[in-house]
C-alpha cells in the first residue's frame, strides 16, 4: 500500500481531492499538522466528500510524531528543488511519498537530511509550481505503474447501448 504524506496541508480542496486518489488507488492518507482546514465529520459532510469516512488516514500533531509512529518511513520529497525526476527512482510497494504545503512546499532543512530522496515533477522554468493534488496524481500514478498497478481494476467494461450515439447507430 502506497502512503501519501501531506505536510501542513492549507487548501481543503486540494486534500479532498487527495483523499479521493487515496480511495481510488487503495492508498493511506498522512497529514502532518497544523492543518489550514477542518476534518471534522461536520465539515467533511458538509463539503460533500462522502468517499472521506473510506479514506486509510492518520493524523499527526509534527513530523516528529509521524516519523516516530512510522518506523523506518524514508519518504520521496516532492520538491520543485530535486535534481531527480520522479521518473528515475523506483518506488517500493509500500513507498511513503511526501508533499508540502501549498505556500511553501517541504521546508529546506527536511530536504537536506536526505537530498537523494527529493524528487521532482519536471516543467517550464517560469511556473512556480503545480497544484498539489494534481503533484500527487502524477508520482502516485508512476509509483502504482512501477508496481504493476497490484490490486487495481486493469479494464473497463464497454456496453454498446452506451455508445449507440457516438458511433451514429
Amino acid at each position: 500500500m502506497l502512503n501519501i504524506v501531506l505536510l501542513e496541508p492549507e487548501i481543503p480542496a486540494n486534500t479532498g481531492n487527495i483523499g479521493r486518489t487515496c480511495v481510488a488507488t487503495g492508498s493511506r492518507l498522512h497529514l502532518i499538522e497544523p492543518l489550514g482546514f477542518d476534518i471534522s465529520e461536520k465539515a467533511v459532510r458538509r463539503a460533500g466528500m462522502d468517499y472521506w469516512k473510506e479514506i486509510d488516514l492518520s493524523v499527526y500533531k509534527s513530523y516528529e510524531e509521524f516519523l516516530a509512529k512510522n518506523p523506518g518511513a524514508r519518504p520521496y520529497m516532492a520538491t520543485t528543488k530535486g535534481r531527480k525526476l520522479y521518473t528515475e527512482v523506483s518506488f517500493e510497494q509500500d513507498a511513503y511519498l511526501m508533499f508540502g504545503k501549498e505556500s511553501a512546499g517541504i521546508p529546506e532543512e527536511l530536504l537536506m537530511q536526505d537530498k537523494e530522496r527529493c524528487i521532482r515533477i519536471p516543467m517550464l522554468e517560469k511556473i512556480r509550481s503545480l497544484n498539489l493534488s494534481n503533484s500527487v496524481a502524477i508520482v502516485t500514478y508512476e509509483a502504482l505503474r512501477q508496481n504493476g498497478f497490484a490490486h487495481m481494476q486493469m479494464q473497463g467494461e464497454l456496453h454498446r447501448h452506451s455508445w449507440s450515439m457516438v458511433d451514429g447507430e
